[in-house]
C-alpha cells in the first residue's frame, strides 16, 4: 500500500472510530432513536468508502502484479479472492 494511501486510510478509520464512540454516547444519553440510526448510516457509508479505496489499491497493486507476473495460478487466486470479497460485500 502506498504511504499516502495508508495515511488517508488511517485518518478515515480514526474519524470512524470517533463516530462509533459518539454513537455509544448517544445510546448512553438515550438520544432519539432515529438520530442514532442516522449516525449508524453515516458510519456504514464511511466504512464502505474505506473498503472501496482498499479494493482499488488491491486491484491496482496485487491483482496487477499477478497479471504482470504471468503466473496463472496466482492470477486465478487473486481473482477468486476479489470475487469472494465482492460477494460478501454484496450481502
Amino acid at each position: 500500500m502506498a504511504k499516502d494511501s495508508k495515511t488517508s486510510q488511517l485518518k478515515r478509520l480514526s474519524r470512524i472510530e470517533g463516530q462509533v464512540r459518539g454513537l455509544a454516547r448517544m445510546v448512553e444519553d438515550e438520544r432519539y432513536c432515529i438520530d442514532i440510526v442516522t449516525q449508524i448510516g453515516a458510519v456504514r457509508a464511511a466504512l464502505r468508502k474505506v473498503e472501496e479505496e482498499l479494493l482499488r489499491e488491491h486491484v491496482a497493486h496485487c491483482v496487477e502484479h499477478a497479471i504482470k507476473s504471468g503466473d496463472k495460478a496466482d492470477q486465478r487466486r487473486k481473482v477468486a479472492e476479489l470475487m469472494d470479497v465482492m460477494g460478501r460485500a454484496a450481502r
